[in-house]
């Protein structure tokens, strides 16, 4: 998908742990149909959550260089735990790259409640990092927030066990005590969430807000493309290629379920800190 002489028509790299940025990338397609995207799925280290950042940094720059060496022409991060733990050092380390990250939507949430209590759902690094920590102080002073890190249900939803009953008592096991406690919105701080929403939803009924940042995103990609110079201007529909660390198999058979579509999905090995094609 390069080409290099149009950067308009380089494509979007997409990039998370696993299946979880698919959600972020059906967001995209939505708002830009005639954009080529590349997407990687780290699945060969899956799950950052529990990881230090250090290393979680270290894989972000080897997918970042893998992407852009295959002509992206903008980076989405579309992984919460990536984005709390890499992103600032992203753009230091890659300054003529436009990038888009994830952060919990802790604005939109203190702005919708009207109990004042937000649920918020997401891994222990995007719990523990500055900007979480930054988006609670400075838009939810007064906001009770409840968190959860949900074990395990990552693993249930790479698995596509989206409704199972294991699923379920994890998300149960979450939301719970926090119902109990009055909450009222819900925020997903991880892109693999979205695709449980229905299992959420059951759960906490529809007097509770569940917010979901992937469209959001989408429109941050709009806008940084547009104000580049960078949308692509073709009539045709655009394409999309996956790459893995992981599986190509597994991960392909989940694709019309979790994206609607299929799409080639190609292997890639970790050589030391590098990403390279399985030919």
């Amino acid at each position: 998908m390069k080409n290099k002489s149009n950067p308009s028509q380089q494509p979007i790299g997409i990039f998370d742990s696993g299946v979880g940025g698919l959600s972020v990338l059906g967001a995209v397609r939505e708002l830009l149909p005639h954009e080529d995207i590349l997407y990687m799925a780290d699945q060969a280290h899956i799950p950052y959550g529990p990881r230090q950042k250090a290393q979680i940094r270290d894989f972000s720059f080897g997918v970042t260089d893998f992407l852009l060496a295959d002509g992206a022409k903008l980076i989405v991060v579309a992984c919460n735990t990536a984005s709390a733990a890499a992103l600032y050092a992203l753009r230091e380390r890659y300054p003529e790259v436009p990038f888009v990250g994830m952060e919990p939507a802790i604005k939109p949430a203190a702005q919708v409640t009207k109990m004042g209590r937000v649920g918020v759902l997401a891994t222990q690094t995007t719990f523990a990092g500055d900007l979480y920590a930054a988006l609670v102080d400075r838009f939810a002073r007064g906001i009770e927030i409840y968190q959860s890190t949900c074990p395990g249900l990552v693993e249930q939803i790479e698995q596509g066990a989206l409704d199972s009953t294991v699923t379920r008592g994890i998300l149960e096991e979450a939301l719970t005590p926090m119902l109990a406690e009055g909450v009222d919105t819900v925020v997903l701080g991880c892109t693999h969430y979205p695709f449980v929403i229905p299992v959420i939803q059951a759960i906490t009924g529809p007097g509770v807000h569940t917010i979901d940042p992937a469209p959001a995103v989408a429109r941050q990609t709009q806008h940084l493309l547009a104000e580049g110079g960078l949308l692509n201007q073709n009539a045709r529909i655009g394409g999309i290629q996956i790459y893995t660390s992981g599986e190509p198999g597994a991960l392909k058979a989940l694709l019309p379920r979790l994206l609607g579509e299929s799409a080639p999905v190609s292997s890639l090995v970790w050589e030391d800190d590098r990403l390279v094609k399985v030919t």
